[in-house]
């Protein structure tokens, strides 16, 4: 079976069934090329060169996180999202308590 090279990559041998992330990647790499390349000219220097990277490396990131939660146990993988997901609506409660209380007593000053 020939392996079939897009753009001058060969997706390091990966097949498309072999991981979801791959066959995003391909996807996007193919969107990018029919859309432009050209990023906003309001946007900062610093942002213009990491444009062309950024889905690159989130499909990266994506792939490293998927393969080692494929990898952990299943109980540790769902304990690690429920962390997560628990994790940030308390954080949110928290700061908003105490974005409550600091109003509360700038305004109990004034009124």
């Amino acid at each position: 079976m020939a392996r079939r090279e897009t753009n001058g990559r060969d997706y390091w041998g990966k097949q498309v069934d072999e991981s979801m992330i791959v066959l995003r990647m391909r996807i996007w790499e193919m969107k990018m090329l029919n859309t432009s390349h050209a990023p906003p000219s309001n946007w900062m220097e610093w942002e213009k060169r990491y444009y062309s990277r950024y889905g690159s490396d989130v499909c990266e990131a994506m792939g490293l996180l998927q393969s080692y939660l494929m990898k952990t146990r299943p109980s540790l993988a769902l304990g690690m999202v429920a962390l997560i997901v628990l994790s940030v609506p308390i954080s949110t409660m928290v700061v908003m308590y105490n974005a409550i209380d600091i109003a509360r007593v700038i305004l109990s000053k004034f009124l």
